[in-house]
């Protein structure tokens, strides 16, 4: 079975149909009700995240820095 919100694609879910998976939507405004998802996030998010930023201060100045890499060097170049 497969889990998810309403935002999942016609493509995928025909795919299910055609390989017999079962497919659950969660309630909108829901999202406890996947708790696989809301595991994962909330893993990635003290595993992942909190190692990456130091503070909130340097999260800021972190993705500043990242937004005008972007803007200065990417968009110019179509990327």
């Amino acid at each position: 079975m497969i889990v998810s919100d309403h935002g999942t694609s016609s493509l995928l879910l025909a795919w299910c149909q055609d390989s017999k998976i079962n497919w659950h939507f969660i309630a909108p405004e829901k999202p406890m009700q996947n708790v696989f998802i809301e595991s994962l996030n909330g893993g990635f998010r003290d595993e992942l995240i909190n190692e990456l930023f130091f503070d909130i201060d340097n999260a800021r100045a972190r993705i500043i820095d990242r937004l005008t890499d972007h803007s200065d060097n990417r968009s110019t170049r179509g990327v």
